[in-house]
């Protein structure tokens, strides 16, 4: 058998990346020791492989900034309408693969550091993740980025620069325990500070009333310090720029404290106010209604809306007019697209600016707020509805809580016209909720101050329209929209699995890169044997890489000839991993009960983090450890099933997992997933789905065909008839003897010896109080499961089905999302076909 190809051998002949130009290598190993030397003040002799990292980042930073710039030029000259994306959470993961793979420089940097002396796949391990997100609405932020900048769109992503991330999860006898992410220890090497534009934040104070104006006075200042970072588009020399803001106290200390001596307490008070960006906070899909949360909140939008602003002055309608700046033409320059309601205070600071600072009629103020905001919406579980207390607000932020009640009065005079006699609807579609403690509810909010409000995939988009904000769909129908969620292909395959992109390279060339529907040319070849194997062939090797990866983290030897089934994604119950973890106890049961059956061999993968006061999630995730520990240390079961927990999921071991995964699981609830990402990254990476009719599942089944996705479960219908009906989950335990096997195991400490009662409260949940109907669906999934395992036995079909996901994958990409929010909402015209002039500077491009 040949010797296998080195990383470095594969990547050279990547057609995708082409052939570096020896010159190329030349100036990037030049440029790399210039850096080393001057930037570093390190020579080989003493450099560590983290050094060898910076300089080399450092040189890739090289090839962004003269095309950074230049963009930034164009912009201003051409003066286009900007879009700006609010969002608490950008989940970018690691920049330096991605960063080369857009500029197109990855083979000469490949080569130089081979040339060097130096493994650039080592070097890219050392780069921490920027794990500024919880999952999916972080991450999708980050996708969204990547397509603006490669459709050539002038937006902004704008952020707050957490000085901690998202947790690093450590899994210590079964248990989740959360270290702090210190990301920034070492430095972030692609952001570039801007203490020159740093804006004041105003919190507290009181509201003065003179003249028939308000004023907002005796406020505590908090100083917003932006730090910019480039988002490269895809081989068209566009850089964009995310702005992430960091907390700095004012420099003025309390000269009482001076006056008595207290130097030290002038100084450490300055904390407080820098605490808004220390961390993120941790929980996904669940509101916790914190005061430093607000202040979070705030903090962003006040300090970005003054720089759209600025920016909006400073263009031909503002002080490059010689007239005083009119906002009249704001809603034709600006579109704020608010990322779920965290950045809905947006439209109340707005309109302060609009009314109390620029001194705009209140009237036209909000036409024009209205017309440049939009929200999306990105959950419908209640728990996940931020609703913030009265009493907070007004302690917080005075002005704008006079600003709220104002905007609900005038909008409710305008139900009590559309909708005459309806006071139920009033009370329903108030902004202020009266019924126990006074909240304002901020996705009321987001709505009455949007002109669109979409939701993230078509039957999500249905949900929102039907039911959950139903009264503001029939109030406002023009405003509500759909926007299926979409994946960066270059970060998803190109970048995580080059071996695939090759391979489907050399089939149908590179189009597919920029424009995902091309892959529907892979379906002509669904007969041709040979490519069908060089598919899985390549799956093969990526589940080889990810198997060392799993020995070398956890001690654990998989069967790479197993079928790997994973589940990862934040750990909520409504996501469902307990019933994957009956289907593990369901396939320990019956491989003990009958040793010598044929058996379809399993490595069931499940990664994901636990908020950390979420104690059932936490429970969860030492249920599945458990349950690991006796699958993987029976003789009996050897290499048929094992069970893995994937220690930390993050960005950058999601670009390992995913193009090893032959089966996903996307096994929520229907009706509770607004859309899901994971699901498409594994469809375009040639793994099959296991799911329920829920999120963006239903379209990949439309996109794909029925025969080349496992369906099961029931649907929303179904669901909401049998919550109408009256759910008894303990009936299915009393009548399904395989149900009641795995509960009894559970609950008798079969897993957990030490503790037998350490489970109880699952099964108890499971029996009693079971809100996202696991044990309805339960028989539906493990057949399914059962129709999985036969259909992996034929080698064939499988590879034949992993071909058609590929091929339908077209619909998900990003850049298909946001052409579709550029037209459609902000009104701008994406042009994919745009590339700027590259800078003559740029050794590489001369």
């Amino acid at each position: 058998m040949a010797a296998p190809q080195s990383d470095h051998d594969k990547r050279k002949q990547i057609s995708i990346r082409g052939i570096a130009p020896v010159e190329n290598v030349a100036n990037v190993k030049k440029t790399f020791n210039r850096h080393l030397h001057y930037t570093l003040v390190k020579d080989r002799n003493v450099a560590t492989p983290r050094d060898y990292y910076y300089a080399l980042a450092h040189t890739v930073r090289d090839h962004l900034t003269g095309r950074w710039i230049r963009t930034q030029q164009h912009y201003y000259d051409k003066d286009p309408k900007r879009v700006y994306y609010l969002s608490l959470e950008f989940y970018m993961g690691r920049t330096l693969s991605n960063t080369m793979v857009n500029l197109g420089i990855q083979s000469s940097c490949d080569e130089a550091m081979y040339q060097l002396g130096l493994d650039i796949e080592e070097l890219e391990e050392i780069e921490e993740d920027a794990g500024l997100g919880n999952g999916g609405l972080g991450r999708l932020a980050a996708c969204f980025l990547d397509s603006m900048a490669t459709l050539g769109l002038a937006a902004y992503g704008y952020g707050i620069r957490y000085d901690y991330g998202i947790f690093q999860q450590k899994i210590e006898n079964g248990w989740q325990v959360e270290e702090p992410d210190d990301w920034l220890r070492y430095g972030n090497p692609w952001e570039k500070a801007r203490p020159e534009y740093v804006l004041p934040v105003n919190f507290y104070g009181r509201v003065e009333e003179k003249d028939g104006k308000s004023k907002w006075v005796d406020t505590q200042v908090v100083f917003a310090m932006p730090y910019d970072s480039p988002i490269p588009g895809y081989g068209n020399n566009t850089v964009n720029t995310m702005r992430l803001w960091s907390a700095k106290a004012p420099n003025s200390f309390n000269l009482r404290f001076f006056n008595s001596g207290e130097y030290i307490n002038a100084v450490c008070d300055r904390n407080q106010a820098e605490n808004i960006s220390r961390v993120l906070y941790p929980n996904d899909n669940f509101f916790e209604g914190k005061e430093l949360r607000l202040r979070q909140e705030y903090f962003l939008v006040a300090a970005t809306l003054q720089d759209i602003i600025r920016r909006f002055k400073s263009s031909r309608f503002g002080s490059r007019d010689p007239v005083r700046t009119s906002f009249d033409n704001f809603p034709d320059k600006v579109a704020i697209q608010l990322n779920d309601t965290h950045p809905a205070l947006a439209i109340p600071e707005l309109m302060r600016v609009f009314v109390d600072v620029e001194g705009i009629p209140w009237a036209k103020a909000w036409d024009l707020c209205v017309r440049a905001c939009a929200y999306t919406n990105h959950t419908v579980l209640p728990e996940a509805l931020e609703r913030w207390p009265v009493h907070l607000l007004e302690k917080l932020l005075p002005r704008h809580l006079q600003i709220m009640f104002y905007i609900n009065y005038l909008f409710l005079e305008e139900v009590k016209k559309k909708f005459p006699g309806d006071h139920a609807r009033l009370g329903r579609m108030s902004i202020v909720e009266e019924h126990g403690e006074k909240k304002i509810n901020m996705a009321h909010l987001a709505i009455i101050g949007s002109h669109a409000i979409n939701g993230v995939a078509a039957i999500h988009s249905e949900i929102i329209r039907q039911n959950t904000f139903k009264d503001f769909a029939e109030m406002y129908p023009e405003r509500f929209q759909n926007k299926t969620n979409g994946i960066t292909p270059r970060r998803w395959l190109l970048l995580c699995n080059p071996g695939l992109a090759d391979v489907i390279a050399e089939k149908i060339g590179e189009e597919w890169v920029t424009n995902l529907y091309a892959l529907k040319q892979l379906k002509q070849y669904e007969n041709d044997e040979n490519f069908l194997r060089s598919i899985m062939k390549v799956k093969t090797e990526n589940k080889m890489k990810l198997a060392s990866y799993i020995k070398e983290q956890f001690n654990i030897e998989v069967n790479t000839s197993s079928m790997f089934d994973m589940q990862v994604k934040r750990i909520h119950e409504y996501k469902r991993q307990l019933l994957n973890v009956l289907h593990m106890i369901v396939l320990y049961n019956r491989i003990k009960k009958n040793p010598n059956a044929p058996f379809v061999p399993r490595t069931i993968m499940i990664g994901g983090k636990a908020a950390p006061g979420y104690h059932m999630a936490k429970l969860i995730i030492k249920l599945v450890t458990s349950v690991g520990n006796i699958v993987n240390n029976d003789p009996i079961i050897g290499d048929k099933l094992k069970i893995v927990y994937l220690e930390n999921y993050r960005v950058s071991l999601a670009e390992k997992i995913i193009p090893a995964a032959d089966l996903s699981e996307q096994i929520s609830t229907a009706g509770t997933e607004a859309s899901g990402t994971g699901n498409m990254k594994f469809q375009l990476n040639g793994a099959l789905t296991i799911g329920t009719l829920d999120g963006a599942n239903v379209e990949m089944q439309e996109e794909m065909g029925p025969e080349n996705i496992f369906i099961f479960g029931m649907t929303v219908e179904e669901v909401e008839a049998l919550k109408v009906k009256g759910y008894v989950s303990k009936d299915y335990y009393d009548t399904n003897p395989e149900i009641r096997l795995v509960l009894d195991q559970i609950n008798q400490g079969y897993f957990n010896p030490d503790e037998p009662a350490l489970f109880h409260d699952i099964y108890n949940s499971l029996l009693y109080h079971d809100r996202f109907m696991l044990l309805a669906d339960f028989d539906a999934y493990i057949k399914c499961q059962d129709r999985v395992s036969k259909t992996f036995k034929d080698n064939m079909l499988w590879a034949k089905m992993c071909l058609h996901n590929i091929a339908s994958s077209g619909k998900f990409s990003s850049d298909r999302t946001i052409a579709e929010y550029a037209r459609e909402i902000w009104g701008c015209e994406p042009n994919p076909e745009s590339k700027l002039p590259a800078p003559h500077e740029n050794p590489l491009d001369e």
